[in-house]
């Protein structure tokens, strides 16, 4: 039986829960005994401390590139009132530590002006530590669609990952990680909507049912100008796609019985169907369509085609 392949996306919040600080301060010297934990957790090679923020550099995998400060703001004010609730996690680099997960609570307790900051200093690798780091902003509610949609494919890319295989490592369906990604082959200037938030997830998912790039802008400036509802916008393609239907079809030359068998033969082998159009006075050369049905359908294809 093949090993099953662990699945970190739920598992961070229990790397830095209130339960999890218990039995860190348990186990921070070695002469204690050591004590169960899950398997992808060595408690022998990590301990609690208190760092200055000076020694701490940044996360050159942070994914999240729009920070809001007025929400940083009030996490400042919380952390001088109430102190850090949750520690950030660390790993040492040199003289100091690098950043794995927390750039926004260490963010804010720089405004609060406190110099020093409670932290979980484990031992990781380079790919553990881009893991953990995509994860924890994977998770996050208020990361943006694309910001998302960037992490996933960073850990797509970085991990060699099928779409099914990360959604089993995160927790995921492979679905929603697939919609996210699809973000990224819309035009730049409809990306850039979605990063200042003038378009949701909603409105980018239904551009994605456009598959003219002209058609998508003219639709997303429509949108943005006039502040339209998801439902609005779809209602708008719908009618696109009405009209579009309603012009007469140019009826195509007949093929000759092998096209036909080809057709056949790739239709059963990748269970949808595949038209072939040839042209040119030899009909050596054309195109391949390949039909799908929804966006489940369209990993399966893309897997099968990688």
């Amino acid at each position: 039986m093949a090993e099953t392949r662990k699945r970190l996306g739920r598992g961070l919040d229990s790397l830095l829960s209130s339960t999890r600080l218990q039995e860190l301060d348990e186990v921070s010297t070695p002469a204690q005994k050591e004590k169960k934990t899950p398997a992808s957790i060595d408690t022998s090679k990590e301990y609690v401390a208190e760092i200055e923020l000076d020694r701490v550099k940044r996360n050159p995998h942070q994914p999240r590139s729009h920070w809001d400060e007025e929400k940083l703001l009030e996490l400042a004010d919380s952390i001088k009132a109430n102190g850090l609730i949750q520690p950030i996690l660390v790993r040492p680099m040199g003289k100091g530590f690098q950043l794995i997960a927390g750039e926004r609570r260490l963010r804010a307790t720089k405004m609060a002006g406190i110099k020093k900051i409670n932290a979980i200093v484990r031992h990781a690798s380079e790919e553990q530590m881009l893991e953990w780091a995509l994860i924890e902003n994977i998770h996050r509610a208020d990361l943006g669609p694309l910001e998302r949609a960037l992490a996933y494919k960073k850990y797509l890319t970085d991990f060699s990952l099928s779409s099914q295989e990360a959604a089993q490592r995160l927790g995921e369906d492979r679905s929603t990680i697939s919609n996210y990604v699809r973000l990224l082959v819309l035009p730049e200037e409809i990306k850039e909507f979605l990063s200042n938030r003038k378009l949701s997830m909603g409105h980018a998912r239904a551009l994605l049912g456009l598959a003219d790039s002209g058609q998508q802008m003219q639709l997303a400036v429509m949108a943005v100008e006039k502040r339209m509802s998801v439902r609005e916008l779809e209602r708008r393609i719908q009618d696109l796609h009405k009209r579009a239907d309603k012009k007469t079809p140019v009826t195509p030359p007949a093929k000759n019985s092998h096209i036909l068998d080809l057709e056949t033969e790739m239709t059963r082998s990748i269970g949808t169907k595949v038209t072939i159009k040839t042209n040119g006075r030899t009909g050596h050369k054309g195109k391949i369509i390949i039909d799908f049905y929804n966006l489940d359908d369209f990993d399966r294809l893309r897997e099968i085609l990688a």
